[in-house]
């Protein structure tokens, strides 16, 4: 359920993409969430690849989830919104995902409690590659719990996604 939390922070029909998707989390409870989004799993490990095109697969999504195996640096497309949950520290993150991130996207990591301490930490990354950070506190759904997610646009796309 936490993987659901930044659901509505994603705008209706979006593209994302799940980096380092690993057992598809956040991209697969999104995407059985929200049938208008189209969601590309991107793992570079080839066991959890194989494993994801069979969940995929099993769960009948195939029609607007993909699994694509290649590391974020690797991989060419832009998205809506990049996905990440357990990848990396942000700092390292940003520059994965930053060259993923489509005009007016968003890259939404799930951090947990530290979220802000972690955004902190990156100010100088963000700054440097014209980026602003803001920490979203986000509600589990079916539960009482909340948990947060950092949001990095390009400085000169403020809106928030919602």
């Amino acid at each position: 359920m936490n993987s659901l939390a930044v659901a509505p922070l994603v705008p209706e029909g979006a593209t994302v993409v799940d980096v380092g998707s690993g057992a598809g989390l956040p991209g697969v409870p999104l995407a059985l969430f929200r049938p208008d989004l189209m969601v590309t799993l991107l793992e570079s490990l080839l066991r959890r690849s194989e494993f994801l095109e069979l969940a995929v697969d099993e769960l009948g999504l195939q029609d607007r989830v993909r699994v694509v195996r290649a590391r974020a640096e690797e991989h060419r497309e832009c998205y809506q919104v990049v996905t990440a949950r357990a990848v990396a520290p942000l700092e390292r993150l940003v520059g994965w995902c930053e060259p993923l991130i489509a005009q007016g996207g968003a890259l939404l990591a799930l951090k947990g409690a530290r979220a802000s301490t972690e955004l902190a930490a990156t100010d100088g990354v963000l700054r440097k590659r014209r980026l602003s950070g803001v920490v979203r506190e986000v509600a589990v759904p079916g539960t009482d719990e909340v948990t947060w997610a950092v949001e990095i646009r390009r400085q000169r796309d403020r809106q928030p996604l919602s």
